[in-house]
């Protein structure tokens, strides 16, 4: 959880402060001027859902049991590392 924390706020900085990729098509096309908050509204359904479901199922992964035991892992609340 940290580490999404961690770049949930390195991009909240970055949006915050209108940088941008020159090569990044999609982000020049996004308007400039906006705070994160705005920016996020003006992003389609389709790439909030998508950005949404993938952090899910990394998160879902990690800490599912069965995959852990698989890796010859424990769940770190169940005296794993």
């Amino acid at each position: 959880h940290g580490r999404v924390a961690m770049a949930g706020f390195v991009g909240y900085i970055v949006h915050a402060n209108d940088i941008r990729f020159p090569w990044d098509k999609v982000a020049m096309a996004a308007p400039k001027g906006l705070s994160p908050q705005e920016l996020w509204d003006v992003t389609p359904e389709a790439a909030k859902w998508q950005i949404i479901l993938t952090i899910a199922f990394l998160e879902f992964w990690r800490e599912n049991s069965y995959i852990l035991s698989k890796e010859g892992e424990q769940h770190y609340m169940r005296g794993g590392k």
